[in-house]
């Protein structure tokens, strides 16, 4: 079977601001059965930061919006590397979505992003091709990560860093 802590669950901001005070008993009762909380697309919804530092969630996806503008954009670059500090600082991981370019990926990875998802890195792919792309990946993706880190592909366009 499979454990809780192997289901990540991808939230929205605004999902959880539908109604905040049921979706807070739901994911608190949930993450104490030990299933694992992303926030998708953040930045763009409309929670506070009382929301986030209330919200039992582990992970933190910094919306495309910011990450594929940042090395073009002083705002963008600012939001990401803050958002980045405050999810760490916070205790939570944090992915990096919409990641294009080599650029993109260089400053994530000098800011400490934890996880980067992206084209650059795969695009859509159907299940029956995934295993291919795993084995004969491997070695490029090696050459992505911080030299003596551990890293893998998951499968998903997320490398791990």
């Amino acid at each position: 079977g499979v454990r809780p802590e192997q289901v990540k669950f991808e939230i929205t901001e605004s999902a959880v601001m539908e109604d905040p005070q049921r979706a807070m008993e739901i994911l608190t009762r949930m993450h104490g059965e030990g299933y694992v909380f992303s926030i998708d697309d953040f930045g763009t919804g409309y929670s506070s930061l009382s929301y986030l530092k209330r919200l039992p969630v582990d992970e933190i996806k910094i919306d495309k919006s910011f990450v594929m503008e940042m090395t073009r954009d002083d705002n963008d670059a600012v939001i990401v590397r803050s958002t980045i500090d405050l999810a760490h600082n916070m205790g939570r991981r944090v992915v990096a979505e919409g990641v294009e370019s080599q650029d993109a990926l260089e400053v994530l990875k000098i800011l400490g992003c934890d996880c980067v998802q992206g084209f650059y890195l795969a695009r859509p792919m159907a299940a029956d091709v995934l295993r291919h792309w795993v084995v004969s990946s491997a070695f490029r993706i090696e050459h992505l990560v911080n030299p003596g880190t551990a890293s893998r592909a998951d499968g998903e366009g997320h490398q791990h860093a």
